[in-house]
């Protein structure tokens, strides 16, 4: 019981932060680019992936949790601009800010059409050597095709607002 008490409570924290967290960034026109450094992260059959794997795509790196409305709120958005943009190098690559069982048990549940990797506290570290300073949840990042961090989102993001930045990139 005080656990689920706890987990709520956290859970409503992290909300609050995603919501309010883009009040801390400036706009994305005045954060200049900065390079996508290298890391490992292992998927739900524990198999490692370096970020390497999608060098020369357009990615969007989504750092996300099952526990998280907003997070699961983008997935469906996600799901739909992978399939839409896949054969343009766009490639969505979620990172789970959690254990792999709910995560498991969520992506059971869900059709979701990128890879999913597990960050757990790894993640979080991660997210915060990418700029989410505020813990935000979830947390967006789009790398050009040269690997350069073009964008950082705290917060929910929107289809539309995907869109936009992500389409000057595939000419």
């Amino acid at each position: 019981m005080k656990q689920t008490a706890l987990i709520i409570i956290a859970a409503l924290i992290a909300l609050s932060f995603g919501m309010s967290a883009r009040h801390f960034f400036p706009p994305a026109e005045k954060i200049s680019p900065s390079p996508l450094p290298e890391f490992n992260l292992p998927d739900l059959s524990g198999h490692q992936h370096n970020i390497s794997e999608w060098r020369g795509k357009i990615l969007v790196i989504n750092f996300w949790a099952t526990w998280c409305p907003p997070c699961r709120k983008e997935i469906p958005n996600f799901v739909a601009l992978q399939q839409q943009y896949a054969d343009k190098s766009v490639q969505f690559i979620g990172i789970a800010l959690e254990d792999k069982e709910p995560v498991a048990e969520y992506i059971a549940a869900t059709k979701v059409n990128y890879p999913i990797l597990l960050g757990g506290d790894n993640g979080i570290a991660l997210a915060r050597q990418l700029g989410n300073n505020v813990d935000a949840v979830p947390y967006t990042l789009i790398v050009d095709r040269q690997g350069q961090i073009i964008h950082r989102h705290p917060g929910e993001f929107s289809k539309e607002q995907i869109t936009e930045i992500i389409t000057p990139l595939l000419n």
